[in-house]
This record gives structure tokens, C-alpha cells and sequence, in this order.
């Protein structure tokens, strides 16, 4: 209780949870598109290409306003973004290969300035080094303004061009048979993505920004099948990663913001990995468990089946070393056998005797007639 008031009453807290709650969101929302579209990797490619427009951006205006710099750190990511796809259309250079040689050179020109700046007698330059990591504890009001402005804008062009993204992500040649321009489309949807990017630098960093776009996304898509239902996951938990990730970082001291936020997600994407319905490890094997207990099941049924007919008896008993042997399944038999008669498809007739009762005589004809057999 105490946790929730100060998230209400204290201005920093407040604003860092605020900030990365909206990131998240934001992050969440365009990092679905770019999972669906194999684009994981342009999000570190462009938040490392972001660090030399933030530095230009201050040496060419002299300010450290939010918009200021999150419009040098969008042209740059988008610069470098336009230069990956020209070298994949242009060259015999992979989109992979392309964007490791443009992360690599834009975030090392990045560093380059950001060094040659602090060597200036410009004091008013500090904290330009905090876009390496970012340093969320420093978001002011004015900061979380700007972000949800921007983030807002993204979603709601999301929302205008829904058919067009959804088009775009799954068959973009049905998109253009259907007069849509899909390539103005990707245009935008690669802007929104930069955009996602660029605002979340001053939150989590340059380095740990990519963690923030695909994480939120990789955990949604594990729970369902729908973009609208992915998307709304996604978003919630991006937002939720933020929100604990600030909330944690204020309450143990000495814990960086950025990082404990993606930290967050990565939780959320393992669980999710772990214990998600329909794709979950834990419930695959659970439903591995139970279709293989299901067919050994089965396949001592027909065996007794089998067995009994020469008899010209259904419920004929046979000894447990007979199904053993037909089974192949020695040392198993017993405890399936034991499981049909729980479930009274087959009755023990004497120390080891077993046969089926009429209600597996009518399963196993069942059995056989849905396998044609």
C-alpha cells in the first residue's frame, strides 16, 4: 500500500514509472510488427545508430530538450535504417550482414563524437553519456509529456493504417493486388518502429533499447494467435515491465532503472515461453505425456482385443507376459493396465489374468473403426 501511494505521490518515482510505462507500451505495440515482419534485429541496429544524431543534434542546436534530441536520434535511425535496405536491394550483402556493418559504424562514429564533445569546455554537454544506458531516474515531467505525446501519435497512425500493417506484416503482394501501396506502408511502419526506438533512449539506452521492442512482442506472440489480441499484449506487457522495473529500482538502492526494466520483460518472456497454453514448453510436455500414456493405452487395449478374438471371446484373459511381450512396453504394462482398470475398461481376473470389460471391448471397436484398421 505504501508501494502504491508513493508511485501516486512521489514526483520521481511518479515520472519514471509514467515514462517507462508509455515506452513500454509503445515498444510493445511496434515491436509486434517488426517480430511478425523478422525485423528483431533493426531495432539494435537503429538504437545504436541513434547515438551520433542525439550528439549531433546538441552540437548543432545547443539543447538537451526532449524533442530536440529525439528528433536527431529519429533522422539518424532512419538514415541508417534507409542505408540497410539499400545495401540489401543493391548489393549481394545479407539483411544480417547489413545491419551489423551499419550498427557497428554508426554507434563507433557515435562514440567518436560523444568523446570529442566531452573533451569540450561545454559544461552544459553532461549527460549526453546517459543515452549509452540510459538513466530513467532523470525523467521530468516535460520528458514524460513528450514521450506520450510522440508514442501517442505512433499508435494512433497504427490505428488509422491498421489494414495496411496487418496487410504489410502477413502477404503484402495480396495488399497490392488490392490497390493498397504497401510500399509507402512499410515506409511508415519503419518511421513508427525509429520513432519507438528513439523515445525510450533516455529510459533503458542505446544498448539495452532492442531488448524493450522484441522482448514484449516474443512473450505476446506465445499466448495467442490474433495480431489484435498480440498487440494488446504486448503493449500490457511492456507497460508492465516498466512500471516494476521503475518500482523495484526505487525501492533496492543502487539499482539502475534501464536495465532492472528489461530484466522485467525478460522474466515475462519466460514465463510466457514456460507456461503459455498454447505454446508453452511445460504444457507441450504435459500434453506429450498425456497422448503418450493415451496411445500405450490404447495399444494394450487392442492387443488384448487381438488376443481375445482368437478366442472368439472379447473378455477372454491373457497373462501380463503375453502383453508385455506385444507391447514392448516390459515393466509398463502393469501400471497401464492398472490405469485401464481404474478407468473400467479392463478387470484383473487373477494374479496376473486380465481382460477387457465391455466397456473396452466397445472403445476398442471404436478404436479400430476411426482407423480404418
Amino acid at each position: 500500500m505504501d508501494l502504491l501511494q508513493q508511485l501516486i505521490t512521489d514526483y520521481t518515482l511518479r515520472n519514471v514509472a509514467l515514462g517507462s510505462a508509455v515506452l513500454g507500451m509503445v515498444a510493445g505495440t511496434l515491436g509486434s510488427f517488426a517480430l511478425l515482419r523478422q525485423q528483431s534485429l533493426l531495432g539494435d541496429a537503429v538504437s545504436h545508430a541513434a547515438l551520433p544524431g542525439v550528439v549531433i543534434a546538441y552540437m548543432l542546436t545547443g539543447s538537451k530538450a526532449p524533442l530536440v534530441l529525439i528528433l536527431g536520434a529519429a533522422l539518424a535511425g532512419w538514415v541508417a535504417t534507409g542505408l540497410v535496405m539499400l545495401t540489401v536491394a543493391n548489393t549481394r550483402i545479407k539483411y544480417d550482414s547489413a545491419l551489423g556493418i551499419v550498427l557497428s559504424v554508426f554507434f563507433g562514429f557515435g562514440l567518436v563524437l560523444l568523446t570529442f564533445l566531452q573533451k569540450t569546455p561545454d559544461a552544459n554537454q553532461a549527460g549526453l553519456d546517459t543515452f549509452l544506458f540510459g538513466q530513467a531516474a532523470a525523467l521530468v515531467h516535460r520528458d514524460v509529456i513528450t514521450m506520450s505525446i510522440v508514442g501517442g501519435i505512433s499508435i494512433v497512425l497504427i490505428i488509422v493504417f491498421w489494414k495496411e500493417f496487418k496487410m504489410l506484416s502477413f502477404d503484402s503482394d495480396f495488399g497490392k493486388s488490392l490497390g493498397f501501396n504497401m510500399r509507402f506502408a512499410d515506409i511508415l511502419l519503419t518511421a513508427l518502429i525509429v520513432i519507438a526506438i528513439v523515445i525510450g533512449l533516455q529510459t533503458v539506452g542505446v544498448v539495452l533499447m532492442s531488448a524493450m521492442i522484441i522482448a514484449p512482442a516474443a512473450a505476446a506472440r506465445q499466448w495467442t494467435n490474433r495480431l489484435s489480441g498480440m498487440i494488446a499484449l504486448s503493449a500490457l506487457f511492456g507497460a508492465v515491465a516498466g512500471v516494476a522495473g521503475a518500482t523495484i529500482s526505487s525501492v533496492q538502492s543502487n539499482l539502475p532503472t534501464g536495465p532492472v526494466v528489461v530484466l522485467g520483460a525478460g522474466v515475462i518472456v519466460t514465463v510466457s515461453i514456460l507456461f503459455a497454453p498454447a505454446r508453452g514448453v511445460v504444457w507441450t510436455w504435459i500434453r506429450q505425456w498425456r497422448n503418450g500414456k493415451r496411445l500405450r493405452m490404447e495399444a494394450v487395449m487392442v492387443d488384448l482385443f487381438t488376443l481375445a478374438a482368437h478366442h472368439h471371446r472379447a473378455d477372454y484373459p491373457h497373462d501380463e507376459a503375453v502383453i508385455n511381450m506385444m507391447t514392448n512396453i516390459t515393466g509398463r504394462s502393469l501400471k497401464t493396465l492398472e490405469a485401464l482398470e481404474d478407468r473400467g475398461l479392463a478387470t484383473r481376473l487373477g494374479p496376473s489374468q486380465w481382460a477387457l470389460t465391455d466397456a473396452g471391448v466397445a472403445r476398442v471397436r471404436s478404436i479400430l473403426e476411426t482407423s480404418g484398421a
